[in-house]
């Protein structure tokens, strides 16, 4: 997972009007008080029961009227590309503000890289809770299904985009619109989750040296999946083999 880049802190913002715009996302998720939010002209408040949702490059305005709190998340475009799709406020029922108080509480307790690793990890899971309650649906194109087998299939082996799209009869731009569209990563960044979940997986429940699992999953340079992995679980594959073998 891709967490390196998304930002996510508590704050209070002034009762003094204020806009701007910027190139990511942002959650706006209350805590204590009320935040009063235009986006695209869309009126609105951030409240007890309400969030906001504000699109990369979207302008908007806001000014908080008494004390207040926010959980506020900014997420790179490319890793929640349906934010775009949601609406500027949704409305949160009581299972949604339960998860958000909980995702709160476990930042005001981080106080290390693996308190860091579970908040983003939450935050995710409250990515696609959002997405499911509150997209659109999308009809799922077989095609699709297709080049997601095809690569569950071939972890071990290098796979291109021509490759790929050639298996599901599209063209490389009509393969990654519809990864986008789908799922809300390109095939790309598709194909590296698999692995990298995949070598998880491996480290933790097998013995396979730490190459042979490179290998598993189409890495044929050591340092190269070394350095890949580290970027994406903020450790090393043999802190995760020093684990498994502490828990034996």
């Amino acid at each position: 997972m891709n967490s390196a880049r998304l930002k996510l802190e508590l704050r209070s913002y002034s009762d003094e009007v204020a806009s701007h715009h910027h190139d990511h996302h942002q959650l706006v998720l209350p805590v204590d008080g009320e935040l009063c939010l235009s986006v695209n002209q869309v009126e609105g408040a951030v409240t007890a029961r309400q969030a906001g949702i504000i699109p990369a490059g979207a302008d908007h305005g806001f000014y908080a009227p008494s004390a207040n709190r926010f959980l506020v998340a900014d997420v790179p475009a490319d890793i929640a590309p349906m934010l775009e799709r949601l609406p500027a406020f949704v409305q949160l029922d009581l299972a949604l503000s339960h998860y958000i108080a909980f995702l709160c509480q476990q930042m005001q307790r981080s106080d290390n890289q693996d308190s860091t690793e579970t908040e983003h990890q939450m935050l995710h899971l409250l990515l696609q809770l959002l997405q499911q309650r509150f997209a659109l649906p999308v009809k799922q194109d077989r095609r699709i299904d297709v080049a997601r087998t095809y690569l569950e299939q071939q972890l071990h082996r290098p796979v291109s985009l021509s490759q790929l799209a050639a298996i599901s009869h599209l063209s490389i731009r009509q393969l990654s619109s519809l990864f986008q569209q789908h799922l809300d990563r390109s095939p790309q960044q598709y194909l590296l989750e698999l692995r990298m979940h995949k070598a998880r997986q491996l480290l933790e429940s097998s013995d396979l040296q730490v190459q042979l699992v490179a290998e598993q999953v189409g890495y044929t340079n050591l340092a190269a999946f070394s350095d890949r992995f580290r970027r994406y679980y903020g450790k090393s594959p043999r802190h995760f083999r020093q684990h498994n073998k502490q828990h034996r």
